[in-house]
């Protein structure tokens, strides 16, 4: 079995390992370039199809109707934060979601699952090797998100508890990566909108290189009881149409002005927030935005991030991006005849 670790290993054995490799990418078996791209690092897998809501731009599209009542009910006085970066507290690794790449000959468990019902009751390729959310803690949202390089499937848990041999979750979901395809309506996933995780999170490599090409997964602490396209599922905790509602998509507004003097990354994430946008995917705290657990996240891009107000941000309109309910595909532009 070989297997390509995206972050830093966990557990204290891990965590040595990858403190004197000095980077976040540990790969074994494997001398594959981890480099920024469309694809997830270390395969030849599509972070979605091109075609995707996830790589959808939508800095042409309407403010949708219900922006303003929605910002006024997201802490609009808010300023964005990171939700990722250095290990703070008792956490002893990069604060962030990590990757767990593997292959196909890696052995399978079953996983008990609280939603039961919701959950894609399928066999999961975790073991030693996963990389939780967090470290190999019990604490904290615990999210594991493996892809198989060989198939190109997405599994991706949350509030992952390994007792002996016997594993539990929260839910589990699975997708195949080059697909469309969603989650059954009304099905949760490791995030309350039912949707995957894995490609709305900023990546190092990605950010480094200035080329983000995607939307970013984002919280905030109250939502209305619903959801739209693509999301699958609510969480709310309330019936007000004022609250947004799951998979709501903000963008950075086209009139908020990007300093020269700010560093190349934190001018990269800006740009893909005014072209790609945040997708609101969970509950949690207001205008926290998730990346991957690295340790070269850099102190000064995050100190950055965290000046920009959330009330820079507008609701868009994605329903006319739908082809149909139970796809992620992108209506396309018809182009205009000569």
């Amino acid at each position: 079995m070989t297997c390509l670790l995206v972050s830093r290993a966990s557990g204290l054995k891990g965590l040595i390992a990858a403190a004197a490799l000095g980077a976040a990418f540990l790969t074994v078996g494997t001398s594959s370039p981890v480099s920024a791209g469309s694809n997830v690092p270390g395969t030849t897998c599509p972070l979605f199809p091109k075609d995707g809501f996830w790589r959808a731009k939508v800095k042409k599209l309407k403010v949708h109707k219900r922006s303003a009542r929605w910002m006024a009910n997201m802490s609009p006085d808010r300023d964005l934060h990171p939700d990722f970066g250095p290990s703070y507290g008792a956490i002893p690794v990069p604060y962030g979601i990590p990757i767990t790449v593997v292959d196909s000959s890696h052995a399978k468990v079953t996983v008990a699952f609280d939603y039961d019902s919701e959950s894609d009751n399928v066999g999961y390729p975790l073991g030693n090797d996963t990389l939780v959310e967090g470290g190999q803690w019990d604490t904290g949202d615990r999210h594991t998100l493996v892809v198989d390089r060989d198939t190109c499937r997405l599994y991706e848990t949350w509030a992952t508890h390994k007792s002996g041999s016997d594993w539990s979750a929260g839910s589990g979901a699975t997708w195949l990566l080059k697909s469309n395809k969603l989650r059954k309506n009304g099905w949760t996933s490791a995030d309350a909108a039912g949707l995957p995780i894995l490609p709305g999170l900023l990546r190092y490599d990605e950010v480094a290189a200035g080329r983000i090409k995607h939307a970013i997964r984002f919280t905030t602490n109250v939502t209305d009881r619903s959801y739209v396209w693509p999301a699958r599922h609510q969480a709310g905790s309330v019936n007000d149409k004022s609250y947004p509602p799951m998979g709501a998509r903000f963008r950075l507004k086209k009139g908020f002005k990007i300093n020269k003097n700010l560093r190349p990354d934190t001018k990269a994430i800006l740009r893909a927030m005014k072209t790609y946008g945040l997708v609101l995917a969970d509950n949690g705290s207001p205008w926290y935005f998730q990346g991957t657990s690295d340790s070269r996240w850099p102190s000064d891009l995050l100190d950055e991030l965290k000046a920009v107000p959330a009330s820079a941000f507008e609701a868009v309109n994605t329903k006319p991006m739908m082809v149909k309910k139970g796809s992620m595909q992108v209506r396309r532009k018809k182009k205009r005849k000569k």
